[in-house]
């Protein structure tokens, strides 16, 4: 598929699983918004890291849970690169705090949900209006949006339940945009990670080498960020367009049930 002149924006793209995606796309060939909230310096690092490899970026700070900065996370990426072909709902957010469900506070319930639920809806809202001008790809889309769940979606963890309950309804999310945007040859996809390495698991890696050693996962090793990137890249890639509204698991195989 040809990707000449194809821009994707990615939130929270300055490290982790965003960085990882950002990277696989500029290297092959995309322009990449790289959304940071707070890391000018992370941004810049992926910006350059791009951009040392021939590929074109630019940083672009916002916080998706603003819907002001929502508009402007989409209005500077098409004045960058002069269109918006693929949106990467990546950028989220763990409580502050882990919580019994019974003492949990309304403030971190809000906080999730404006940042992990609220934030990618409406910027979806925002980018498919953006693409449905675009001239169809050699896949017939006029572009893709993509969203980074994880298995917290259906994986009950009551002492962070507003983070399950954000990921829960970014997997109704991803149905819904699907169902409307068909008609307009968008399509939508949700990647639903499992035990992936990054800042957000490293107060964990200890508890969870355990339990990957004891067979959690049937692939027994972390999964790394560059495991979602893959699945985000073959979407890029048009490999998948007869499809849409489909849950790509980047997992270990975690959801399967086995006996």
């Amino acid at each position: 598929m040809t990707i000449e002149n194809r821009t994707a924006l990615i939130t929270g793209g300055s490290r982790g699983i965003g960085r990882a995606i950002a990277t696989a796309l500029g290297f092959a060939g995309w322009n990449v918004a790289v959304n940071y909230a707070s890391s000018a310096a992370a941004a810049q690092e992926t910006v350059e890291h791009i951009a040392a490899h021939g590929g074109q970026a630019h940083a672009i700070r916002a916080d998706i849970g603003r819907s002001a900065d929502r508009k402007l996370l989409i209005t500077e990426t098409v004045a960058r690169f002069g269109k918006l072909d693929l949106l990467v709902n990546n950028a989220g957010i763990a409580p502050t705090q882990r919580m019994d469900i019974l003492e949990a506070t309304e403030e971190s319930f809000d906080r999730l949900i404006e940042v992990n639920l609220k934030g990618p809806y409406f910027l979806s809202q925002l980018a498919a209006n953006a693409m449905k001008s675009n001239a169809p790809g050699p896949d017939q889309r006029v572009g893709n949006i993509v969203t980074i769940s994880s298995i917290s979606a259906y994986t009950a963890s009551v002492n962070r339940g507003d983070y399950c309950v954000a990921k829960a309804g970014l997997a109704m999310m991803t149905k819904l945009f699907a169902a409307r945007l068909a008609e307009l040859n968008i399509g939508v996809f949700e990647i639903r990670p499992g035990i992936i390495a990054t800042d957000m698991t490293a107060g964990v890696k200890e508890k969870y080498d355990t339990l990957i050693a004891n067979g959690l996962t049937p692939i027994r090793r972390w999964g790394q960020p560059d495991d979602v990137a893959r699945a985000v890249l073959a979407i890029a890639e048009g490999r998948f367009a007869f499809s849409t509204g489909q849950v790509i698991d980047v997992d270990g195989g975690f959801h399967l049930r086995t006996l």
